[in-house]
This record gives C-alpha cells, sequence and structure tokens, in this order.
C-alpha cells in the first residue's frame, strides 16, 4: 500500500482450510474498507515517496529482479526457464528458507511461533451443499440444449484455426463466449493445440 500499489486484496483467514464464510470474507473487506477510508492512504499515488527506507527496499528489489531476469536470459529465455523447471526450483529454495527461519524463531509469525494462543477455537468451515453442484450442472445443461449449437461449433472450429497462428485470441474467445461457448469447451480447444504444461518437478 506505501508503496503505491495498484490493487489491494485481503485474503480471508480460512481461505487455506475452504471458501470463505460471510464473516470472514467480511472481515477481509472491513480491512480493506479501513485502508481505504480511514487511514487516508488512497489519497496519495506514493504516500513514502522520499523514505530512505523505502528507497532502499524499493532498489534492493529492483537489482535482485534484474540480476532474476539477467539469469533467465542466458537460460534462454523464460520459456527455457520454466521448461527446465528454473522457477519451481527457485520457488522451493525460497519456501525451504523461510520455513526454517519460521521454526527456528528467527522470523516472527505472530500466532504461529510467538503470542500462540494455546485454547483457540476450531475455525468454522464453510461446507457447499451438494445440491449447489446438481443446480449447476442442470443450468449448464439447459444452456447447452437453448444454444445454437452450429454457431458454437463455428466459433469453437475458427479458435483452434487462430490459435495455431500468431493471432490475438482475445476477440475470438469473446465470440466463443458471446455464442455461450463454455470454459471447458474453451480450454479444451487450447489444449487440443498447444499441448498441456506440466512443470518439471526438481528437488
Amino acid at each position: 500500500v506505501f508503496g503505491g500499489t495498484q490493487s489491494l486484496h485481503t485474503n480471508s483467514e480460512d481461505e487455506a482450510l475452504g471458501l470463505p464464510t460471510q464473516r470472514t470474507a467480511q472481515t477481509a473487506l472491513r480491512i480493506q474498507q479501513i485502508i481505504g477510508y480511514e487511514s487516508g492512504i488512497a489519497e496519495t499515488a506514493d504516500p513514502l515517496a522520499g523514505s530512505f527506507c523505502v528507497e532502499s527496499l524499493t532498489e534492493s528489489i529492483e537489482r535482485e529482479a534484474s540480476e532474476y531476469i539477467k539469469q533467465i536470459d542466458k537460460m534462454g529465455g523464460a520459456l527455457k526457464a520454466a521448461e527446465s523447471g528454473f522457477y519451481q526450483s527457485e520457488i522451493q529454495k525460497a519456501a525451504y528458507k523461510y520455513q526454517k527461519k519460521v521454526e527456528s524463531g528467527e522470523r516472527v509469525v505472530v500466532g504461529v511461533n510467538r503470542f500462540v494462543v494455546e485454547d483457540e477455537e476450531d475455525p468454522q468451515i464453510l461446507r457447499v451443499d451438494p445440491k449447489l453442484r446438481e443446480e449447476q450442472s442442470r443450468r449448464l445443461a439447459e444452456v447447452r440444449n437453448s444454444r445454437d449449437n452450429a454457431i458454437v461449433n463455428s466459433s469453437l472450429s475458427r479458435l483452434k484455426d487462430m490459435a495455431s497462428s500468431n493471432e490475438n485470441l482475445i476477440p475470438c474467445i469473446l465470440e466463443c463466449v458471446e455464442a455461450y461457448c463454455t470454459v471447458g469447451e474453451i480450454s479444451d480447444v487450447l489444449r487440443d493445440v498447444w499441448g498441456e504444461f506440466r512443470e518439471s518437478i526438481i528437488l
């Protein structure tokens, strides 16, 4: 926020366990509203402009990002780096270092390795009614039965041809959406042309 972020999302506290409950989603929303309406932070693009601490951190991020970009360029570009498993390897290393610091207490995480509440109650987890899935499946079937499948097939066929070229696919995808093609049908066409990426796992 202080660095001039364009957007900010606050995760609900129970998102790691399931879909947010109404209470936790509202709490996350209220955090954003406090920042937006009470802090005054949104009234300027860069509230800490000129701060030595922030400028130092910014320069550090820029320097380290540039080093990563140079390293990726030497590998042959972003695609080559992805195919070699470079990104996944770097994420794993960073996660391992972070977890070691948390477990040793070098990095404080409130509620995890310090200021822990021993008798904390288990959170309520939102359980989605299976009937909602059945209802959505029924609605999907109705759409498929009521749409013009000739237009659907034509749109998907055009998307397949376009996906084999270097043209902008967005107008074609929008055409498919307007013809009531499903996300699955559109994705299947793209998978058929491009295949499906399998990340290289390096341990």
